[in-house]
């Protein structure tokens, strides 16, 4: 016994000992952290796709749009999420709302640089149709523009699974509630540990998004095929 936990006793890096003893510990903060990321992600998607709307209908809507977005991510986390508690308190929410906040910056520009790409003769061609500015909307310009909302997606998501860690400011965090506290005190495997899933979270996430993307959206691979 005194052998396998020798890693804990001298605060090695890589240390098997310490998953075992705290895995349902790991387990509840990488559940946490993948339900704040999930929520925030989707969130995002739906407050972006009206702001990316708002901003096509003119200069007028795009300018404070877009400097809105920009100014939110020029935000510090940690400032962001301090700003938050007087008016949330210490809950998810903080970290939901200010991850959300930041995710705009990525999906407005890529819902935007999606409906942009739109082929004006494919638009022609529904409003000869009889198509109507919603259907169009609906049926045309918004699946057309599916690979550069989803590939927004997946950047937001890979940066929301690292910046879920700040959340540990006010205990919801997921792995950043080990992470921030075996920092402080110099426990190597717990930084190792949580760190590592981060990461993993992270590539997983981001997998599991392309294969969504390829599989919702055929087309482009046919285009590069030909």
């Amino acid at each position: 016994m005194a052998g396998r936990s020798s890693c804990l006793v001298a605060n090695d890096w890589f240390c098997w000992e310490y998953v075992t003893s705290r895995s349902q510990e790991l387990t509840d903060a990488t559940l946490q952290h993948v339900w704040i990321t999930a929520v925030s992600v989707v969130i995002g998607v739906l407050v972006s796709v009206p702001l990316a709307l708002l901003a096509r209908r003119g200069r007028r809507w795009a300018g404070p749009v877009l400097a809105l977005t920009t100014l939110l991510y020029t935000i510090p986390s940690l400032a962001m999420f301090s700003l938050l508690l007087p008016v949330f308190g210490l809950s998810a929410a903080v970290v939901v709302t200010g991850l959300v906040l930041y995710s705009l910056t990525i999906l407005v520009r890529n819902v935007m640089a999606g409906l942009d790409a739109v082929p004006d003769d494919v638009k022609e061609a529904a409003r000869g149709m009889g198509y109507g500015p919603l259907r169009m909307l609906w049926q045309v310009e918004l699946p057309l523009a599916l690979p550069a909302l989803l590939a927004g997606i997946r950047i937001a998501t890979v940066s929301t699974v690292a910046l879920t860690t700040v959340g540990a400011i006010v205990g919801k965090g997921g792995l950043g509630n080990l992470i921030a506290p075996a920092v402080t005190s110099s426990f190597k495997a717990q930084v190792l540990t949580a760190s590592v899933l981060c990461v993993l979270l992270a590539l997983v996430a981001d997998v599991a998004l392309l294969a969504v993307q390829r599989l919702l959206t055929p087309w482009t691979r046919a285009a590069k095929g030909a």
